[in-house]
């Protein structure tokens, strides 16, 4: 294979990793909202947070402005392995698809494409995913910044290998929902506004930023239910429960979170998921469109 059919991997990869740094706090604060007010909490009927701003400088105030950060390499692991294979993934796919159809380009195949790219890389980079979850919430136990070898450690010791996969179906669906709107969306816009607007910046901001309005709406509710199952724990050697333990599974999350909750429960985080997946995708594909002119 040729150093040019890299590329797409190469890049997406590197400009994952730039959007994850410029927008990990606004995902501690998503987090910090989706554990909250579960049955098992013992501030069931007081919620620390109120909103994502009240998260927000409640962490900063109460476990200091780094806290905000705790995750950040698992997160930045993670998008070096998850955001490496999905973008890869996709633009060789649909290269080939597009191809293969004389340079004709379809709706219908770029989803394809999405979805079994982001399928794939989150089911792989899923322990990465895991490790970023427990260190964001570790505050709310009372323990702030818990480094990525002791998560690991403790992890591994107490839930064994399996731990490292939990919530790997409903990361797998919230990625290949995500891809399927995001990417067909994003190439939509950008070729629809070409002629408006060329292949600048501006077109990859405004496609960008619609691309993230879809995504959102279509993937929070999964991501509530990845997030509560990827927080809990279950003992190794003797299979019972820790007692954070209520979901036997990702349908039960959804039942037990609907019952308990209500429905908007599943939106929980929405206002920082659209206010980090905006800026994210905005610095994404903004460096990713930068580095496909640079070389």
């Amino acid at each position: 294979m040729g150093q040019r059919d890299w590329r797409p991997f190469v890049y997406g990869g590197i400009a994952s990793c730039v959007a994850e740094f410029g927008t990990f706090p606004i995902d501690t604060t998503k987090t910090r909202l989706q554990i909250q007010g579960q049955k098992c909490d013992k501030n069931h009927a007081s919620l620390k947070y109120r909103g994502m701003v009240d998260c927000f400088l409640k962490i900063a105030k109460q476990e200091g402005f780094i806290s905000l950060y705790s995750g950040i390499w698992p997160a930045v692991l993670r998008q070096a392995t998850y955001g490496t294979i999905k973008f890869g993934t996709y633009y060789t796919l649909k290269r080939i698809i597009v191809n293969y159809n004389d340079g004709k380009e379809s709706v219908t195949a770029n989803v394809f494409c999405a979805v079994t790219a982001g399928a794939i890389s989150s089911a792989i980079a899923n322990p990465t995913d895991v490790l970023k979850v427990r260190m964001q919430v570790a505050g709310t136990h009372g323990s702030t910044n818990i480094g990525l070898v002791d998560c690991f450690r403790d992890v591994y010791t107490h839930e064994g290998i399996s731990g490292l996969w939990r919530g790997v179906n409903p990361t797998a669906q919230r990625a290949a929902v995500i891809a399927a709107i995001e990417l067909p969306v994003y190439d939509f816009c950008k070729s629809h506004l070409m002629n408006l607007l060329g292949d600048k910046p501006i077109n990859h901001f405004i496609s960008s930023l619609i691309a993230s309005l879809g995504s959102a709406i279509g993937s929070t509710p999964i991501d509530v239910v990845r997030t509560r199952l990827m927080n809990q724990r279950k003992l190794k050697r003797s299979g019972s429960q820790l007692p954070s333990h209520i979901y036997r599974g990702t349908l039960d999350c959804f039942v037990q979170t609907y019952k308990n909750e209500g429905f908007w429960a599943f939106y929980k985080g929405f206002v920082p998921t659209l206010f980090r997946m905006g800026p994210w995708n905005i610095i994404f594909f903004l460096t990713y469109e930068q580095l496909q002119h640079l070389y």
